[in-house]
């Protein structure tokens, strides 16, 4: 997925979504000098991070 992608399915703004990306916030890599994420490390992601919300109540 390209950061557009990311940001449209995570329903951010492109340049939160890029910022999260270069801080290691969410699971991507670059290739060329454009990010790219795999959509099943993101949904892992999602899902930790879900995870660790609900322990933490």
């Amino acid at each position: 997925m390209t950061i557009h992608e990311v940001a449209e399915y995570l329903k951010l703004n492109e340049k939160t979504a890029y910022r999260l990306a270069s801080d290691g916030k969410i699971p991507g890599f670059k290739i060329g000098g454009s990010w790219r994420f795999r959509r099943q490390d993101l949904e892992r992601w999602i899902a930790l991070k879900t995870k660790e919300q609900k322990d933490n109540r």
